[in-house]
């Protein structure tokens, strides 16, 4: 594994990847999402040639198709691309490397549920050969191994040519409401973006939101306005003048009047992306101002046109979610704006304050990489959170060893493992029945096998934080458990849950059982 600046390493993974061909070996370069594809097949094509396949699934079948036999006939010693792509059908394999490993993505929370880490894991000690795993902020369970010898660590301290790392400041956002100031950029913010562009230099802003307002509500009564598939309010997307659900993909058209009250007085709430990008055009007019989130990218090429006009600088200020985040690599971007830090602060799961360090280093990563130093405005409501204080010092060792102790204390991975086991269904009585047997039963087995102790915990059942998605309703369980147990209780939940051997009535009822989950949520 590697904790390095992001500059340096993709050239090191160059290097390994020559050594390999000259071996005669074939190695797999997986990239966290298909839009860092782009950049990163540009880097090794430039040195390989056409000896780069690249998998991942906007591709067409038959493009697809000419990949994969490409790779299978030998034709081609690399393979890049996202987590699919280390199915790669190379018979010689001596390498895989797996940039930016922390990323949730790599593990498929669809059938068939995959983790791509472990699977690379696994062809590696098949085929004897050598996983590199990069980051500059490594998962807190891959930098505990490493400090335990399971695997070996190197650190690169310095960004390539020795070039400084960022500036990093952190603006109290309550200190501009007291001032007056109730506009989404700073005021020390709004004064260096004008500065950057006087000096024709790039911005990046950088708000993980997609949409205009998060949610819309009646000031009269206090109805929001939510899906009716999910338990999730609606976010509203100005372009299209449509409400939409994140997460089933609903669209409907927006209130003119309150459907619970008939008020008309209709607020909509929170900012989006888009949101940045109005009031950016108004604060910035002479500026080429551009968005870049799911949204403005699900056209094929819209992602590759972004990027191109960004190293051509014909963007002045490039406004994203967590796609501009990572791995973007423009020299003359020496501004970086975090609008809100706490997004993914606030979430109820153990893993927040990780997401937000990582997320926070990883954008603030993509200023100052040219030859002009960077400058990054954190902005935040919370200010003294260690996640927040840790990032603007690109201190990723005080951040672990903080958060390594509050796992220890809450028996968090990497201390103990986390089962969840989520039922579902569309008749919320009987999977909130169905979900108290199941409890009982593993309870039970629990006992009968002496693993309920002072180590292992079984926590709920209870209405899982998103209660509807898709019109089913989710109750969950989570236990807790030491290493030593995980084997039992996996038994345990496959004769309650998967084989049924209690014969409960699952008519209408499916379960999601995920062993350490990227989130609890």
């Amino acid at each position: 594994m590697s904790l390095a600046p992001k500059l340096l390493y993709p050239y090191i993974y160059l290097h390994l990847v020559e050594k390999m061909i000259e071996q005669g070996k074939d190695t797999i370069v997986l990239v966290p999402e298909i839009s860092l594809t782009p950049q990163t097949i540009e880097r090794f094509v430039g040195r390989f040639g056409d000896n780069v396949a690249v998998l991942h699934s906007r591709l067409s079948y038959g493009e697809r198709f000419d990949q994969w036999r490409k790779i299978k006939n030998g034709k081609v010693r690399i393979a890049v691309g996202a987590r699919s792509a280390i199915f790669a059908p190379f018979n010689n394999l001596g390498l895989i490397i797996i940039d930016e490993e922390h990323e949730s993505t790599y593990k498929s929370s669809m059938n068939p549920k995959y983790d791509a880490i472990e699977v690379a894991e696994k062809r590696c000690e098949q085929s004897g050969a050598y996983l590199v795993k990069g980051s500059a902020t490594p998962s807190i369970e891959s930098y505990y191994r490493s400090r335990n010898m399971d695997i070996r660590l190197l650190e690169l301290k310095k960004r390539i040519n020795n070039k400084r790392m960022p500036t990093v400041k952190i603006i109290d956002m309550r200190d501009e409401l007291k001032v007056g100031n109730r506009s989404i950029f700073s005021r020390e913010l709004h004064r260096s973006i004008i500065q950057n562009l006087e000096m024709g230099r790039q911005t990046i802003l950088f708000l993980n939101r997609r949409g205009y307002s998060t949610f819309v509500s009646c000031r009269k009564c206090g109805y929001v306005v939510k899906c009716n598939e999910c338990s999730i309010p609606m976010t509203y997307h100005m372009t299209e003048n449509r409400l939409k659900c994140h997460y089933c993909g609903m669209v409907t058209v927006p209130p003119k009047a309150c459907p619970n009250c008939n008020s008309r007085y209709i607020k909509y709430f929170g900012i989006g992306t888009e949101k940045v990008e109005e009031y950016a055009k108004q604060a910035f007019p002479m500026a080429t101002i551009k968005r870049m989130d799911v949204d403005t990218t699900s056209k094929k090429g819209s992602h590759d046109a972004i990027l191109s006009k960004m190293g051509d600088e014909t963007i002045d200020i490039l406004i994203g979610t967590q796609m501009v985040a990572k791995g973007l690599d423009f020299k003359n971007v020496t501004l970086v704006g975090i609008i809100a830090a706490d997004t993914s602060l606030n979430l109820p799961d153990f893993r927040s304050s990780e997401r937000t360090f990582q997320l926070l280093t990883q954008v603030a990563g993509r200023a100052g990489r040219g030859d002009f130093e960077g400058k990054v405005f954190v902005q935040t409501y919370n200010p003294n959170h260690y996640s927040i204080q840790c990032a603007k010092h690109h201190d990723y060792l005080e951040f672990y060893q903080k958060e390594i102790l509050l796992r220890k204390e809450f028996n968090y991975p990497p201390f103990f493992n986390i089962i969840s086991v989520v039922a579902y269904g569309e008749d919320r009585d009987k999977v909130a029945s169905r979900i108290e047997q199941v409890h009982g039963l593993i309870l039970k087995n629990i006992k009968r096998n002496r693993l309920y102790n002072q180590k292992s915990e079984l926590i709920g059942p209870y209405p899982a934080p998103l209660e509807r998605i898709r019109n089913k309703y989710r109750y969950q369980i989570l236990i807790k458990c030491p290493d030593e147990d995980l084997n039992n209780f996996k038994s345990i939940i496959k004769w309650v849950c998967i084989l049924n051997k209690y014969g409960l009535d699952f008519n209408g009822i499916k379960f999601n059982i995920d062993i350490n989950p990227n989130s609890i949520l």
